[in-house]
């Protein structure tokens, strides 16, 4: 953590230590107000489909859950 004034004069050291992959929280009176991290490019648009096959999921996935078990969830008596 870094006080603003220090992070006035050590502007250039400090994002050459976030370029290195280090986050800096700037703080004011002891208490942070902002972080300077590593910029990092927004992830390429998600394609529809590309984990077909790779997901199985059971056929009685979406089935009610017997009654003893939902009991256990719900906090009832048995």
């Amino acid at each position: 953590m870094i006080n603003i004034h220090e992070a006035k004069t050590q502007l250039s050291k400090l994002l050459q230590r976030v370029i290195a992959g280090e986050e800096i929280v700037i703080a004011k009176a002891g208490k942070p107000i902002a972080r300077i991290v590593p910029f990092t490019q927004k992830p390429t648009q998600r394609l529809p489909g590309t984990a077909k096959g790779k997901i199985w999921m059971a056929p009685d996935f979406n089935a009610p859950l017997p009654d003893d078990l939902l009991d256990e969830f719900e906090g009832k008596p048995i």
